[in-house]
């Protein structure tokens, strides 16, 4: 049987904040995306607004009614989440090398291998609670189970600073009881559906009809029986599983909500750029489908793709699916708070030449994003941008491709 661990930095981006502001540590604290802008919104709080009943993902003007203006906000800082965020996973990687990001805060662990030296999955869990506090000061919660849909819902029962045990043994008493929407990937529109089939509780998803839940869900009402059931048998992509890679994506979080189609376009073009230059990078060849997905500011999340009609390597050409796959996904029935670009289906260095009058034009294309390439190597990724992400100053002075922020927790 698998040992599996998930970690889960508590507060993360206000734990961080206080690190750098001790000064703060008995008040309440909020980190925003921009304090000025009025669609700045809470992405962490520490626990004393907690107590206040402040919300992430709120508007800052509502948690600074909650706390009768005594609140202090400090703006993202994304690269130093960054920083910590390594730094807590170097100490991950005392005791495994299968270590799997799920965000920038939160990590699975298979320590498996390492029961024989270092002990039970409780015994090293509390290794790298304590090591994280005493060492970083920061504070982790951590679930141990053996799989981890179970370890991830360990993490989340005890905050802060918490080790949660979920076994074959006690399961059903940890996490039946529990409500349908806090197993890993039960959204918002899932649990509507769920709810008006008079299922509230994952031992309610657990003790259904298997075929009862695929009628209503499809293939996916499949998946959730068996995460209830304890059995998810995934696994946790290690560090050196890299080489098999069948994606290249990345994801991110804005600061603000964002109301119009141009805002929402500059997100868009700051991955695609990412995600084309990783894509250089890696001796994958071309891609040829494009994946879009988008989060609302009620944090649902919707996904469309799309074949291109050539490969690409090219982060303008890469953006111009995104925006299609927008403009025909999204109904704007509320703002838009993240947005993630995925390619796939990659040519692997066996492509079909093209014949067209437009050839000359790819060709030259190519070879400057090569050129703009070694610049960014030499001078840094934030050397040569695009006019529409420098109208952004917050995103253009972030390097999306070096820190790889991923910001999934905003509620």
């Amino acid at each position: 049987m698998r040992t599996i661990l998930h970690s889960d930095l508590n507060n993360f981006y206000a734990s961080v904040e206080l690190l750098k502001h001790p000064e703060c540590k008995d008040v309440p604290v909020v980190v925003c995306g921009n304090v000025e802008d009025r669609h700045g919104i809470v992405l962490a709080k520490n626990q004393i607004a907690k107590s206040f009943g402040v919300k992430t993902g709120e508007v800052l003007w509502q948690a600074r009614n909650k706390c009768a203006g005594n609140l202090i906000t400090f703006t993202a800082d994304f690269p130093a989440y960054q920083r910590i965020s390594n730094a807590v996973r170097k100490i991950y990687e005392r005791y495994t090398d299968h270590i799997e990001s799920f965000g920038i805060d939160e990590c699975w662990l298979d320590v498996t291998d390492s029961l024989k030296i270092m002990g039970s999955g409780e015994e090293i869990a509390e290794k790298i609670r304590l090591a994280v506090k005493n060492e970083i000061g920061v504070t982790v919660s951590i679930g141990v189970s053996y799989n981890k849909v179970f370890a991830k819902l360990g993490s989340d029962m005890k905050k802060p600073d918490a080790i949660t045990v979920i076994t074959p043994e006690n399961y059903k008493d940890c996490v039946w009881k529990l409500p349908a929407e806090d197993l890993l990937y039960v959204g918002k529109s899932t649990k509507q559906k769920l709810n008006l089939m008079g299922i509230h509780t994952i031992g309610d998803i657990a003790t259904t009809d298997k075929k009862i839940l695929v009628s209503a869900l499809g293939v996916w009402g499949e998946t959730l029986h068996r995460f209830a059931n304890g059995e998810d048998i995934s696994v946790v992509d290690g560090k050196h599983r890299e080489d098999d890679v069948k994606s290249i994506g990345n994801s991110l979080t804005d600061y603000k909500d964002n109301y119009t189609f141009e805002e929402v376009k500059t997100l868009i073009l700051l991955l695609a750029e990412s995600v084309a230059s990783r894509l250089r990078e890696s001796g994958l060849g071309r891609a040829k489908t494009v994946k879009l997905t988008v989060t609302d500011n009620g944090l649902f999340t919707c996904g469309k793709q799309m074949k291109l009609d050539k490969p690409t390597r090219s982060g303008a050409e890469i953006a111009k699916a995104g925006y299609k796959l927008f403009e025909e996904l999204y109904a704007w029935e509320r703002p838009v708070r993240g947005v993630g670009i995925t390619v796939c289906d990659f040519t692997m260095g066996t492509e079909q030449l093209v014949i067209s009058e437009n050839r000359q034009k790819d060709e030259k294309q190519d070879r400057l994003d090569l050129v703009v390439d070694g610049i960014r190597k030499k001078y840094g990724n934030k050397s040569v941008q695009r006019a529409r992400i420098l109208k952004d100053k917050k995103w253009s002075g972030a390097d999306i491709k070096e820190e790889h922020v991923i910001h999934p927790k905003t509620y």
